[in-house]
C-alpha cells in the first residue's frame, strides 16, 4: 500500500496538468461506487448468485464539481430503492449556507445569545466578514443557477405553498417575510422544485411577479395548480396560467370545522367526507349540495361556505382518479415545508432577506436531488401522459 501511495503521488507531481488528476479522481470515484452497490446489492457486477438482495438497473448520469475540474460520473441505479454515493455528500450545500447564515448574523451583531453558543459550538468564532463573503457567494452562485435553470417539457401539476419567517430590514426592524415555494410534476411523473421566492406579503402582485419568472423559464403545460385560499394567488393563476385552481382539502376542512363548534364537529367532519367518496365528479358535486342543504337550517353559515368553495375544493375530482390523493392538497409538500421550517427555526432572526433565500434555496436544492435519484415516479407515466400537451406520438406497427 505504502508503494502504491507513492508511485501515486510521484504520477500526480508529474502530470503536466489537471487532466490525469480529473481521471484518476473520476476511477476512484467509480470504484467506490462499485463497492457501495455491491455491498447494497449483496452482489458484484454480472454475479448470479442466491445472496443477490436486488438487481441494478442501468446508470444515471451526473456531473461533479471538484477541485481538478467537472468529473463525469456515471450514478449505478437500483430496481427497487435507491443508492446515492456518500461521497457527494446530499446535505452539504444546506449546512454550508446554515453556517453563512450564523456567520453573517454573528458578524453584524444581530444574533441572540442561542445563536451566539451555535457559533461557539461550529468554532466560527473571529470569523471575519471576507470569509462570510466568499462562502456566501459559493453558494449563492449554485442557488441561483438552480433556481434560474431552464424548465423543460410541461408540468400538469403544480403545487405552491408559503411559510413565514423573521428577518431584519435595513432599517433595523425585524418583520415577516413570505416564502413561497413550487413544486411541479412533469409529463414524466416526476417532482421536481420549480421555484422559490421571498417577498413582504402574499398580495396578487408579489404571485403575479413569481408565475411571470417561471413561464419565462419556460413552465408551460400547467393543468391544476394547488394551494390554499389565497386570493392573490387565485387570481394570479387565472391570469398567468389559465389553469384550473384547486383549494386545499385539508385547509378547507380546517376552516369549515371551525363553523360546527367543538361539539360537531365530528358529525360535520363525516358529512362533508362523504362527498369526498363519491367516484366520479358528478356524484361529487350532488352529495357536497345535499350535504350543504343538510346544514343549511342549523349551520346557516357554514353552508354558504360550502356554497362558494364547492367548485374550486372538488376541483381535483375531473382529472385522473388514480392522482386524485396526491393532489387534493398540499400535503405532498408538508414534508419539505417541515424541513424549511426546522432549519430556518435554528436561525430564528435572519440578517436579511437574501439570508432567506440563501438557506431556504439549497435546502431546496438537496430536496430536488433526492428525488432526482428515486427510482420510482411520483405519478406513473401511464396516467400522467394524457395529460400533455405534447403527447408522445406511438406510430402504428408494420403489417407482416
Amino acid at each position: 500500500m505504502t508503494d502504491d501511495m507513492m508511485t501515486l503521488r510521484a504520477l500526480i507531481e508529474k502530470a503536466p496538468d489537471a487532466d490525469l488528476l480529473r481521471e484518476m479522481i473520476g476511477f476512484a470515484a467509480h470504484r467506490l461506487m462499485e463497492l457501495e452497490v455491491e455491498g447494497v446489492t449483496g452482489a458484484g457486477w454480472g454475479e448470479k448468485t442466491a445472496e443477490r438482495l436486488v438487481q441494478r438497473n442501468g446508470y444515471r448520469d451526473r456531473a461533479w464539481e471538484t477541485r481538478a475540474g467537472t468529473v463525469e460520473l456515471r450514478i449505478p441505479k437500483l430496481r427497487k430503492g435507491s443508492y446515492f454515493p456518500c461521497f457527494l455528500e446530499p446535505r452539504r450545500v444546506a449546512e454550508k449556507a446554515l453556517t453563512a447564515v450564523i456567520q453573517e448574523a454573528y458578524i453584524e451583531g444581530v444574533s441572540m445569545r442561542s445563536v451566539d453558543d451555535l457559533v461557539k459550538a461550529l468554532g466560527m468564532s473571529g470569523v471575519s466578514k471576507s470569509q462570510v463573503s466568499r462562502l456566501c457567494a459559493e453558494i449563492d452562485g449554485k442557488v441561483k443557477a438552480f433556481l434560474d435553470r431552464p424548465l423543460e417539457g410541461d408540468w400538469p401539476y403544480l403545487w405552491i405553498d408559503a411559510t413565514y419567517v423573521k428577518a431584519r430590514r435595513q432599517d433595523g426592524r425585524v418583520v415577516s417575510v413570505a416564502v413561497i415555494i413550487a413544486v411541479g410534476v412533469n409529463a414524466d411523473g416526476r417532482r421536481e422544485v420549480l421555484g422559490m421566492d421571498v417577498g413582504p406579503s402574499e398580495a396578487e402582485t408579489f404571485w403575479v411577479s413569481f408565475l411571470r419568472k417561471l413561464t419565462r423559464r419556460g413552465l408551460r403545460g400547467v393543468k391544476l395548480v394547488i394551494s390554499d385560499a389565497h386570493e392573490g394567488l387565485k387570481a394570479a393563476v387565472a391570469k398567468v396560467l389559465n389553469a384550473t385552481w384547486q383549494r386545499c382539502r385539508v385547509h378547507f376542512m380546517r376552516n369549515a370545522l371551525a363553523y360546527a363548534g367543538k361539539s360537531g364537529r365530528r358529525v360535520v367532519s363525516a358529512f362533508i367526507a362523504t362527498a369526498f367518496a363519491q367516484n366520479d365528479a358528478g356524484a361529487a358535486r350532488a352529495q357536497w349540495r345535499k350535504v350543504a342543504d343538510q346544514l343549511r337550517p342549523t349551520i346557516r353559515r357554514l353552508a354558504e361556505f360550502m356554497d362558494e368553495a364547492e367548485t374550486d375544493v372538488l376541483a381535483y375530482m375531473t382529472f385522473p382518479k388514480e392522482h386524485w390523493t396526491k393532489i387534493h392538497s398540499v400535503n405532498p409538500l408538508e414534508r419539505l415545508n417541515g424541513e424549511v421550517k426546522r432549519r430556518t427555526n435554528v436561525v430564528g432572526i435572519f440578517p436579511n432577506e437574501e439570508a432567506v433565500a440563501r438557506l431556504v434555496g439549497a435546502i431546496l436544492l438537496e430536496q430536488n436531488d433526492e428525488w432526482a435519484v428515486q427510482r420510482a415516479r411520483y405519478l406513473t407515466l401511464e396516467t400522467i401522459a394524457p395529460l400533455s400537451d405534447h403527447p408522445t406520438v406511438n406510430l402504428p406497427a408494420l403489417a407482416d
